[in-house]
């Protein structure tokens, strides 16, 4: 017996794809039940801003559609990095909106969506540049958190985890430069995995991306869809400067394995010596920590000293660096001048510092991040096997708080530092990091927890998030805003 449009929206993209293996449902069905879902759902959230519909009902009919594991899954791709052939692609600029901007290839990572089945029925919101932790971009208004729509998705995904903790459909595109798949998977309730660094391309445009801090890859409500998506994805590219060191086996048979009894620190300081954070992400923490000390693992408070270190700067000139060099690659393949009134105030500021750093500070940023990397790494190598801190430092917070008209840009962007300090630190590393949606505040507001572990044991994550997921289920909490 087919399901009902509403048993389909509560569907993982696994159990989708099965359907459309078993011929209970077709790829066709899939396509137009999403369509109606976003049609529904999207005016009050903000979260699809170009609509690919006819093009994606032409594919699911079409016999060439490709026979990989996720044949027939409706899907959206973040508006920023991974585009699509003969798609907008704006990233949030006013600019590229008002050209009409088209990208006429597909990157690789979306050549790898395609292969694996899925079927591209839009593109998501993202803040400029994806250079912020909300997603309320002037090009196109603030994306709305479903759980309650006066509140931020956060970002810079928030676009991608708006769509998917609603249901318009069940795995979206998202990427991390310093949080982006993390922090609104926190902040929407989903699972969000920032795999370790150059497990998936980012060509053929770049070999590296804002200096090594962009990773790629998915937000999903299950863990079984995020391990079976890194399957199709993970990989080098032709011409990618480096890789990592391929699983032993697929990511996919870690869901369901036995993790084994870990030992685990927690850390709920705010990184960078910024004091503590609001008592509802550090209580979420805790208590992820009893839950874990439940099923068997080794819990002691404590983390790396680094994370306690304050800050040097050092991050800061390598992306205010490459914010300068976006504008000059935008304006170098658009043809236009971008000046201060073409951009947001954030990006103009954060382009002029990169402008005013010399190439030896940057040489030296980078040396320093490599240094803070090495130190934080170590710490694995004591003998520990996971990290658990909160994702977020702060609840989902108002609209408009952190957004481009949030008062003087460097404000702004203390107050992003401020409510966002846990996702860097493993983007500066390179190491795999992920959100889960363990836990609620009494406000009823999703509150993420991150685990991190050693570069290239995403198989260690998977099967305790699993595991997590097993014995504290959360796929069936379902915000007011759903579909």
């Amino acid at each position: 017996m087919s399901p009902t449009p509403a048993e389909l929206a509560d569907l993982d993209a696994t159990a989708q794809a099965a359907l459309v293996r078993s011929g209970d449902v077709s790829a066709a069905e899939l396509v137009e039940a999403a369509i109606e879902r976003i049609e529904r759902v999207n005016p009050q959230l903000n979260a699809v801003i170009h609509r690919l519909y006819e093009k994606a009902r032409a594919e699911a009919v079409d016999p060439r559609l490709p026979d990989g594991p996720f044949r027939g899954v409706p899907f959206l791709v973040k508006d920023i990095v991974c585009h699509t052939a003969g798609d907008p692609c704006h990233g949030g600029m006013r600019l590229l909106r008002d050209l009409q901007w088209r990208e006429s290839t597909d990157t690789y990572l979306a050549e790898r969506f395609r292969r694996a089945g899925f079927v591209f029925v839009g593109k998501t919101n993202t803040p400029e540049l994806a250079f912020s932790p909300t997603t309320e971009p002037l090009a196109y208004g603030p994306s709305r958190n479903p759980w309650n729509i006066d509140l931020s998705t956060s970002g810079s995904s928030g676009g991608a985890a708006a769509a998917v903790a609603s249901r318009m459909v069940a795995v979206a595109h998202g990427n991390d430069m310093g949080g982006s798949i993390r922090t609104p998977a926190s902040a929407c309730g989903l699972v969000g995995l920032k795999p370790t660094r150059a497990r998936t391309t980012l060509g053929p445009d770049f070999g590296e991306f804002w200096w090594q801090t962009t990773h790629e890859h998915v937000l999903t409500r299950t863990v079984r869809d995020t391990a079976g998506v890194l399957d199709v994805t993970a990989g080098p590219a032709p011409g990618d400067p480096y890789s990592a060191a391929p699983p032993l086996r697929p990511f996919a048979q870690e869901v369901g394995a036995d993790p084994g009894s870990l030992r685990i620190g927690i850390f709920t300081d705010r990184p960078g010596g910024r004091g503590l954070p609001h008592p509802d992400c550090r209580a979420a923490a805790e208590e992820a920590g009893r839950m874990l000390e439940s099923l068997g693992h080794r819990i002691e408070h404590g983390g790396p000293a680094v994370l306690s270190r304050t800050d040097d700067g050092s991050a800061s000139v390598v992306f205010t660096v490459s914010i300068a060099r976006e504008l000059e690659r935008w304006s170098e393949r658009t043809g236009k001048d971008i000046v201060a009134a073409t951009v947001e105030p954030t990006t103009w500021m954060a382009a002029e510092l990169g402008r005013g750093a010399s190439a030896t500070m940057y040489v030296e940023a980078v040396e320093k991040l490599h240094s803070y990397a090495r130190e934080l790494a170590a710490w694995w190598e004591s003998g520990f096997d996971i990290l658990l801190t909160p994702t977020l430092a702060e609840p989902p917070w108002p609209l408009g708080l952190l957004g481009p008209a949030g008062g003087d840009p460097m404000d702004v962007i203390l107050r992003w530092t401020h409510y966002s300090p846990y996702g860097i630190p493993f983007n500066i590393s390179g190491q795999p990091a992920i959100s889960l949606p363990l836990c609620t505040n009494a406000r009823g507001l999703p509150i993420g927890i991150q685990l991190v572990a050693r570069y290239g044991r995403e198989d260690v994550l998977l099967r305790l998030s699993a595991q997590l997921e097993e014995a504290f289920p959360w796929e069936d909490r379902r915000p007011p805003v759903c579909a």
